[in-house]
């Protein structure tokens, strides 16, 4: 009896031990873990009990917290809230996303560069308030480019080619955060449902978070490897027929207009300025998938990148055939792009070949206003020689003085740019417009899609719809 008794004895003082171990690690070793875990209510309702750090754009808050007489002391407020979703995302009892998201514990007041004020207000007695976070959108050129979009569904963004600061990230339909910001968890549940539910996909981040065919777009980056393999020049003449003939299939490539570029001969800078589709299929055919692969990843292709906000890697596909390649080399088959990416190889350009990483977070400041970071403009690849970086750059400028892009023109100002129209499936195509501003001393780069040709439809071009939006945009930043 003693025996079985001791054995008992032991095994619940083994249980008892496992529960003790098992709290410690969950109190200690997974507790920042946990708390962080999307969906930990808890934690969410905790923070509504002091005052939540505002997001500014330049000196504008356009997320803050006010206090309330209700028992979630602090209510989430978004001013022009449809302007800026796209960056701030929201914060809801039910959770957050975008820069509310990646940037909760300095909002909340929870991280650990805070602990001395946490100390100071704990020992004061005052009420706790969360940091600061100072984004780096021009409020000018983000009404420019929501205003340009006018509703159609598409994205918008810009970044200065020089940092890599975003300028403006725009997505439509964009939703309003102060409809998942109220304290009824009922309303929110449903406002929400009501926007994932949206045909538009309101929820949708289309800058960051969807991809496209990048279309004649592509032909930058294909100008890029041309360039770069030494055996093109801007001048080097290139058959650009009608109708060019795929290896190993019956399957062709035309030209948009299905006539021949020029007289059937162009050079690169031709090819770029008219967008003749059956030049750049000819010199993709001759430079091989692997170089273009290769250059696409030079520009950012194939990468994640987190600007905080994760952005969805472009791709260029890998093991392509001929016929593949010739067809990846107009921006289609299944090159697809977001419209970062394609701003960044705009900038690329247009900052003598040197891609800077892109970032929205310009500062964090204490609740004091005290900085604790500011951020220092990091390059993430050279795509390009400063010597190819030049001649695309005068490629592009002809683009728009001569070719495709007129309508980007401003006064008084050299641009660069390009334009484009991707086939997705069945659908209806999608339109491009890509441009750097002023060409010698490039402060803006932007690319704006537009889904199914926006209001022109079956009859819109990368020039008539996406190239004025664009325009919009650089003159936003250099007024």
């Amino acid at each position: 009896m003693n025996a079985t008794i001791r054995r008992t004895a032991v095994a619940l003082g083994l249980l008892i031990l496992a529960l003790m171990v098992n709290a410690n690690v969950l109190a200690v070793i997974q507790n920042d873990e946990l708390r962080a875990r999307d969906g930990n209510r808890r934690q969410i309702i905790d923070e509504y009990d002091q005052q939540r750090g505002s997001i500014l754009v330049g000196r504008r808050e356009v997320a803050n917290s006010v206090p309330t007489d209700e028992r979630l002391r602090y209510l989430r407020v978004y001013s022009d809230g449809e302007t800026y979703a796209p960056a701030t995302g929201y914060y809801s009892v039910y959770g957050a996303t975008g820069i509310e998201r990646t940037q909760n514990d300095l909002l909340a007041g929870s991280d650990d560069r805070l602990f001395v004020d946490r100390l100071t207000t704990l020992f004061s007695g005052q009420q706790q308030q969360g940091g600061t976070v100072v984004l780096t959108l021009d409020a000018d050129a983000q009404r420019a480019a929501v205003d340009g979009l006018n509703g159609q569904e598409g994205a918008v963004v810009a970044l200065d080619p020089q940092t890599g600061a975003i300028l403006a990230l725009a997505s439509t339909p964009s939703f309003d955060p102060n409809l998942l910001a109220s304290h009824d968890p009922t309303e929110v549940s449903e406002n929400y449902e009501r926007l994932r539910k949206d045909p538009g996909s309101p929820l949708l981040n289309r800058s960051i978070q969807q991809v496209y065919p990048p279309g004649s777009l592509f032909k930058v980056v294909v100008s890029a490897a041309a360039l770069s393999s030494g055996e093109y020049t801007p001048g080097t003449d290139i058959p650009g027929p009608a109708v060019l003939n795929l290896p190993d299939t019956s399957a062709t490539i035309s030209n948009f207009d299905d006539a021949p570029c020029l007289d059937g001969e162009v050079t690169l800078t031709e090819a770029l300025a008219l967008s003749c589709n059956t030049a750049f299929a000819k010199i993709g055919l001759d430079l091989g998938a692997d170089a273009l692969r290769s250059q696409a990843e030079k520009f950012g292709f194939n990468e994640r990148l987190d600007v905080p906000l994760d952005v969805v890697p472009s791709i260029y596909p890998d093991d392509l055939n001929a016929p593949q390649t010739a067809q990846s080399a107009i921006g289609q088959y299944d090159v697809r792009a977001t419209a970062m990416q394609m701003a960044m190889v705009g900038a690329g350009v247009a900052n003598d070949g040197v891609v800077m990483s892109p970032y929205l977070v310009a500062e964090e400041r204490a609740p004091d206003l005290s900085a604790l970071s500011i951020t220092e403009p990091e390059a993430l690849s050279r795509a390009v020689s400063p010597e190819v970086a030049a001649e695309l750059r005068d490629m592009m400028v002809t683009v728009v003085s001569k070719g495709t892009g007129g309508s980007a023109t401003i006064p008084g100002v050299s641009v660069g740019g390009k334009t484009g129209t991707a086939q997705d499936g069945n659908r209806l195509p999608h339109v491009w417009f890509m441009a750097f501003a002023p060409a010698e001393d490039p402060q803006v780069a932007v690319a704006v899609i537009v889904e199914n040709g926006g209001i022109l439809g079956d009859d819109a071009t990368g020039g008539a719809v996406a190239g004025p939006i664009a325009r919009e945009v650089m003159e936003a930043v250099l007024q």
